[in-house]
C-alpha cells in the first residue's frame, strides 16, 4: 500500500470551535482511496467520509502538496512506443485519447507532478508495460 496523509485545522460549521481533520490518499489493491475524517474540539460535530476513483478531491490533493510538495514522474530512459504509454495512461487515469497524448506529451518533456500517491499509482501502470519510469520529489 501507497499512503500519504495530513492532518488540518479549521472552523466548525456547527459551533464555530476548531476542528481537527485528518485527510489522505492512499493506493489498495489496485484502487486510488482517499478520505477525511475530523471532529470539533468544543462540539458533537463529527465526521468521517471514503471514496475511490481515478480522481481526488481537489481539497485532499491540495492540503497533501501543500504539506509534503508535489512529487514528479520522469521517464528513465528513452521514449518508449507510444502505444503502451498511452494506453497506461488511459487506463490509470480515464483519460480520452487527446488528454493522454497532451500528458504523454508533458512525461517526455519535464515529467508529470502531483502527489506522491498520484505519481506512484501511475508509475505502477507504466511499469506494467514496460516502461521505465522514477518517482522524486519536484524541486
Amino acid at each position: 500500500m501507497i499512503a500519504q496523509g495530513v492532518q488540518v485545522t479549521g472552523r466548525c460549521s456547527a459551533c464555530g470551535g476548531t476542528t481537527t481533520c485528518d485527510v489522505g490518499q492512499f493506493f489498495d489493491r489496485g484502487v486510488l482511496r482517499w478520505g477525511t475524517e475530523g471532529r470539533c474540539a468544543n462540539c458533537l460535530n463529527a465526521w468521517c467520509e471514503q471514496d475511490s476513483g481515478p480522481v481526488t478531491p481537489e481539497n485532499i490533493r491540495q492540503a497533501l502538496l501543500q504539506a509534503h510538495g508535489p512529487a514528479r514522474l520522469r521517464l528513465s530512459g528513452d521514449l518508449p512506443n507510444l502505444v503502451p504509454l498511452l494506453q497506461a495512461l488511459r487506463s490509470a487515469r480515464e483519460l480520452s485519447l487527446g488528454e493522454a497524448r497532451a500528458q504523454a506529451a508533458e512525461l517526455a518533456a519535464t515529467g508529470l507532478i502531483g502527489t506522491l500517491v498520484e505519481m506512484e499509482i501511475l508509475a505502477v501502470h507504466l511499469r506494467r508495460r514496460a516502461i521505465t519510469v522514477t518517482v522524486e520529489p519536484s524541486a
